[in-house]
């Protein structure tokens, strides 16, 4: 029994019956009160955008308008690259993600997810990497080098956008096993999506940030039975993942317009980043459909 009704049945025979049935009635519709409070409470503060649809991620472009800034390649840490970020600033502010390529690629070979991942509610950094040549370690700490620089250094006009609790990374390639390097040294990221991620270190025990992997079934560069799935596996339970594998899908998936990579991507970044429980449908129960040939996930928790 509630100490609240305790409370009113020790009132009672001070104040009679119809003093105590007032009584009862106000406590039973203060609680009432605060129960139907209690969804608009648990609501994520870092919620930006509409509800989330299907048509909604499977667009080319998310409910933000755009735009975007370069970054010289003389700035420290990285070789600079390209800013995307939404122009509304109504919401509050946003997370950020850095992106690196892969191995002799350039930004130009990804740039396709800068303004469809921004639009949706992000500031994006696609970084170049210091050379072309760089192994997953430098690329990872390159990556939090971008991070650093959009909190720190970056534009006035970027860096009031940023939530700098709210950082992510992601990459292809090389710049995949990069984001685990960088998911391993910085525990407080929010989250990363290694996409074909391709490194020599297989045991990602250490990595607590929510972590997606993105492989693909053709992959011959970095197959998933030596990279993707043995980096999932190796991943505590503890933590949140999930492993997608694209259906008959080359190392180069990412290289060109992917809906359903980018689909889960902008679901994965906005669960752990914006802490926006609205888009765990599209991650548990599993994305499905011809495109996609496995999914294995911790299932996401409120």
């Amino acid at each position: 029994m509630s100490r609240e009704y305790d409370d009113v049945q020790l009132l009672a025979p001070r104040f009679g019956a119809r003093t105590f049935t007032k009584l009862a009635l106000t406590v039973s519709l203060i609680a009432g009160a605060l129960a139907a409070a209690s969804p608009a409470q648990a609501a994520s503060p870092y919620e930006r955008g509409p509800a989330p649809t299907d048509a909604l991620l499977e667009a080319s472009r998310g409910p933000f308008s755009t735009g975007q800034t370069s970054v010289s390649s003389l700035v420290s840490g990285f070789g600079g690259g390209t800013i995307y970020y939404p122009l509304d600033t109504s919401q509050g502010t946003f997370g950020a993600i850095a992106i690196s390529p892969g191995y002799t690629a350039r930004w130009s070979s990804l740039s396709w997810l800068g303004p469809r991942i921004a639009s949706h509610g992000f500031v994006v950094i696609g970084i170049e990497t210091n050379t072309l040549y760089d192994q997953p370690d430098s690329r990872g700490r390159q990556l939090l080098a971008a991070l650093d620089y959009l909190v720190e250094d970056s534009s006035l006009t970027v860096r009031s956008r940023i939530d700098s609790s709210r950082l992510a990374v992601a990459g292809h390639s090389m710049g995949g096993g990069g984001s685990l390097e960088a998911a391993s040294s910085r525990s407080s990221l929010q989250a990363a999506v290694p996409i074909a991620p391709w490194n020599l270190q297989k045991s990602w025990s250490g990595v607590r940030v929510p972590t997606m992997i993105i492989g693909g079934e053709s992959d011959s560069i970095a197959p998933v039975r030596s990279h993707s799935e043995p980096f999932y596996e190796s991943i505590p339970a503890s933590s949140e993942k999930a492993y997608l594998e694209l259906n008959n899908a080359s190392h180069f998936f990412p290289q060109t317009t992917n809906t359903t990579m980018a689909k889960s991507m902008v679901a994965w970044l906005k669960r752990f980043v914006d802490d926006d429980t609205r888009y765990e449908q599209f991650l548990c129960p599993p994305p499905s459909g011809l495109a996609v040939e496995e999914y294995r996930h911790t299932c996401p928790s409120s």
